[in-house]
């Protein structure tokens, strides 16, 4: 019993003494780095909180609210590459190719958004180096304001966009926000040319989607007049249209025909 007891003592001293080791061992490292005499003087006097240094400076708020901003704009970049480039109508007509091909996931969705990325970084290269050289320069040199780089960034891309968007889809927006109308296109609100740009885009990829589904429906079309000609109703028509559509597609260089109209219809 005395014995156990004995043990135990021993061991609650090891754990007290390793606790008291760990609170004062930092203590002392500190003391031994900062200033003796100001380590005293501050025991003496108690301990002193320095307000100046916790306040916040005058401009954290400005600063936050830059933040905020910068990180409100990283989060809308993907849409806006979506709708205020060439990604959406790429992206809709190789889908539209897809499908009139009839291969369900080749290419892969990866691939597809790949080749679009790249074709509209191609497409875009102009517009992005005139920014680049009317705004983003300057303003890292201090010549502009952020505001005017941001002006002078808008105006390439909205010639961009105003090269794509019809007449009607810019009137229509206009009569759903009940603007007064510009007298020229070059004075036409951002506001409402994004969305009637997106509109127009929209409209000329589903005109080029059906310029690319009609041959392939021709295919299918003769493909099954002929199976029921020859009296083969029982044998899937998709089954012997999809090698003659990939097989034609290839001949006729159909990768180089979709993505050589895509660039050109930008221009």
């Amino acid at each position: 019993m005395i014995t156990a007891r004995h043990h135990d003592a021993r061991r609650w001293a090891a754990v007290l003494g390793l606790a008291v080791a760990v609170v004062l061992v930092p203590s002392l490292a500190l003391a031994q780095t900062a200033d003796p005499v100001g380590s005293v003087a501050q025991l003496a006097a108690g301990p002193v909180v320095d307000f100046d240094a916790a306040a916040p400076p005058a401009s954290g708020a400005q600063t936050a609210l830059r933040v905020l901003l910068m990180m409100t704009v990283l989060s809308l970049l993907p849409a806006l590459v979506l709708t205020m480039t060439s990604f959406t109508r790429i992206i809709i007509v190789f889908t539209f190719l897809r499908q009139a091909l009839g291969i369900q996931g080749m290419p892969p969705n990866q691939v597809l958004t790949g080749m679009a990325l790249f074709l509209t970084a191609f497409i875009m290269t102009p517009v992005a180096q005139e920014i680049h050289r009317d705004a983003l320069q300057p303003l890292s040199v201090d010549q502009i304001t952020a505001t005017e780089a941001v002006s002078r960034a808008v105006r390439p891309l909205s010639r961009f966009m105003l090269a794509q968007t019809s007449d009607e889809d810019l009137r229509l927006f206009y009569d759903i926000s009940e603007r007064p109308r510009p007298a020229t296109r070059s004075d036409v609100d951002f506001v409402v040319l994004v969305p009637a740009f997106v509109l127009s885009e929209v409209r000329t990829a589903f005109e080029m989607g059906f310029l690319v589904l009609v041959p392939f429906l021709v295919i299918d079309v003769v493909v099954s007049s002929v199976l029921m000609a020859m009296g083969m109703m029982m044998l899937p028509p998709a089954l012997v249209s999809l090698p003659v559509k990939v097989m034609v597609f290839v001949l006729v260089d159909g990768w180089g025909l979709i993505i050589g109209s895509l660039a050109r219809s930008f221009r």
